[in-house]
């Protein structure tokens, strides 16, 4: 099979009209973020092409492991500037590790550390072991975690772009209702906000207004605001120290003028981090390399492309990629990485809570998590070949019906019964 950039993305361009302004999911951490995001608005069109499941594996394989990479290079780089020993790097699978990790944590242990790091060690299913998690803890020459870095799930991706793209969808949706009843004001020769309208009324508006945005998805005519569908932390840093440790390493990152470094924000109250989103560059000459070196290929060979085509090399992919991509570093003291771990900020209990409340819990932004998901699962499963994309926006499906979508992708049966 050629290579991905000789043949079908070539096609894949010079047969699309793409609108700048267009509907985007816009994945900074990707070097391959304009490709990625054109077969998105497709999907979300219902107008996939023939191509895009195999667009979508090459992407995932390439940027994935891009970004693995460069997220390697960098957390040497940083945590250099705090520590001068050697550390060791520890692949997980589970939040379980981590917090395994956690506890091991040596120096001045506050009496709330020591009162979690108990609670943990009596029951440590409770504090949910076995949330999965992609990521790489480090490790200093005394058994003490430093800092770590990880690759967001597609799950979760799906449901911040769900976030971002709901709101705009519910505040469009808002827009057009109000619309409607400044219609009927007017018709009506009285000022808006003396308007009175029956709740019923006001749902049927809503219904109606929501039910032209799906049609402009389903016409092709939809409009995003690229910032409001933008994410940057796909890729994510963690770096543990001191408020000095931590204050020489920002000072240190804002005069590396090969680095771009956004405004810091920080959290206070029960989660306590201070965050950064860096503009970075990456090496394709040293990625490709190790590549072939560590014959990464070897991981990829069940997602339908054959291991001689992977044996090649991922040059021809990185041809035409982003020279940079953004990630975010999260600064954490000891004692702050304690609590949101196994303290009041928990995150899985933050997840839980960011899933509960939802403004706007409408069909729409349903389909939208629906839909990415299953698009990362086309990307990430064993065949390059798709019938065609399943979900359509202005369609209504429950999470069963996702989950037996996803189990045919990857061929397993449904779990019926009766037959």
């Amino acid at each position: 099979m050629p290579l991905f950039f000789e043949t079908c993305y070539d096609g894949i361009l010079s047969q699309s009209v793409i609108r700048e302004e267009a509907a985007r999911m816009y994945l900074t951490s990707f070097i391959h973020r304009d490709e990625l995001l054109r077969i998105v608005e497709r999907w979300l069109c219902g107008r996939p092409e023939p191509l895009d499941a195999m667009l979508l594996t090459r992407i995932f394989i390439c940027d994935g492991y891009v970004l693995g990479e460069t997220l390697e290079t960098v957390i040497g780089e940083i945590v250099g500037k705090l520590y001068c020993g050697e550390f060791r790097k520890e692949r997980i699978r589970s939040k379980g590790e981590l917090r395994d990790a956690l506890c091991h944590i040596t120096g001045e242990i506050s009496p709330r550390m020591a009162y979690l790091f108990g609670c943990y060690r009596q029951n440590p299913e409770y504090f949910y072991y076995q949330t999965p998690v992609n990521g790489v803890l480090c490790i200093d020459d005394g058994g003490r975690l430093i800092a770590a870095y990880r690759i967001k799930r597609a799950k979760r991706i799906a449901e911040k772009a769900n976030r971002r793209i709901a709101n705009w969808i519910f505040q469009t949706v808002q827009d057009k209702a109000l619309a409607m009843a400044g219609a009927r004001a007017k018709k009506s020769g009285i000022p808006l906000d003396q308007l009175i309208t029956p709740q019923e009324q006001m749902d049927r508006e809503f219904i109606e207004a929501e039910e032209s945005i799906a049609d402009s998805f389903r016409q092709g005519t939809i409009r995003f605001d690229r910032s409001s569908v933008t994410i940057d932390d796909i890729g994510g840093v963690k770096i543990l120290g001191t408020e000095e440790q931590l204050a020489k390493i920002e000072a240190a990152l804002r005069s590396d003028r090969s680095i771009g470094v956004g405004e810091r924000e920080s959290f206070y109250g029960s989660y306590e981090a201070s965050s950064l989103i860096l503009d970075i560059p990456w090496d394709p000459e040293e990625v490709c390399r190790k590549y072939r070196d560590s014959k990464s290929w070897e991981k990829y060979v069940n997602r339908g492309i054959s291991a001689s085509e992977l044996k090649k090399g991922i040059e021809p992919l990185v041809e035409n990629a982003e020279a940079r991509i953004k990630v975010e570093l999260i600064l954490s003291t000891p004692e702050a990485m304690v609590e949101s771990e196994l303290g009041n900020s928990i995150h899985e209990e933050r997840i839980i809570s960011q899933r509960d409340f939802k403004p706007y819990k409408g069909y729409i932004p349903t389909n939208v998590e629906f839909l990415l998901e299953y698009l990362f699962a086309v990307g990430l499963g064993p065949s390059t070949e798709i019938k065609g994309v399943p979900i359509k926006l202005w369609g209504r499906y429950l999470p069963d019906t996702l989950v037996m979508f996803i189990r045919e992708l990857f061929q397993l049966p449904q779990y019926d019964l009766f037959h």
